[in-house]
């Protein structure tokens, strides 16, 4: 823990608040998290931190790059996770998660996926989406698969998970779908979330 790391949160959210139009929050804890419990990594470098942190905004920003069904940009994501203007702090996830250099061997189902993103321990900040509750969120899908099969599934999370949800913004789950999957994957999925629960 850098001595520092506090004091560049604390002066810079102002900055944040005021000045940006939407911040992806990704946080030290939480990276080393993933890789000592998900990845079963023993010394993480910063190497691996930084390849968990491209492969979730590589997702974020995949429909800028590449063709899809269902596509989107930066602007659109904005529309649809910003309820408030002030209120653009997003929680980031990404699924599959795997370390660097290993092969996923198995082929994963949308259902899989879609759990494994929504899932606490995939954030990227240290944040429990479980202590709060979201406003918007959006689910980016990349690989050969069908729209309807991806609306299916964030419909089945809606009903589920309907506490989790604020109910008076209907229709909260925005989803994309890229064509193109991440090199050595066939299927991968970027989560960004607008919850309350940041404020932790």
């Amino acid at each position: 823990d850098t001595v520092v790391e506090p004091y560049n949160a604390t002066l810079s959210v102002h900055q944040l608040v005021e000045n940006a139009d939407e911040c992806m929050v990704l946080d030290n804890e939480a990276l080393y998290d993933i890789c000592f419990r998900t990845l079963k990594l023993t010394t993480p470098s910063f190497g691996d931190l930084n390849h968990l942190i491209s492969a979730t905004m590589s997702g974020v920003t995949c429909c800028l790059r590449f063709p899809g069904q269902l596509n989107s940009d930066l602007r659109k994501l904005a529309v649809n996770l910003i309820p408030f203007p002030r209120l653009h702090f997003f929680m980031v996830g990404f699924a599959p998660l795997t370390s660097r250099g290993s092969q996923q061997y198995r082929a994963l189902t949308v259902p899989e996926l879609t759990q494994q993103m929504w899932d606490a321990k995939n954030m990227m900040c240290a944040a429990d989406p479980r202590h709060g509750r979201y406003l918007t969120a959006s689910a980016m899908f990349r690989g050969k698969m069908s729209t309807k099969e991806v609306d299916e599934q964030m419909i089945n999370i809606q009903n589920k998970n309907s506490s989790y949800f604020v109910e008076w913004i209907p229709n909260n789950v925005k989803s994309t779908v890229c064509d193109i999957p991440p090199t050595g994957l066939k299927m991968a999925s970027t989560f960004i979330g607008n919850s309350t629960s940041i404020q932790e």
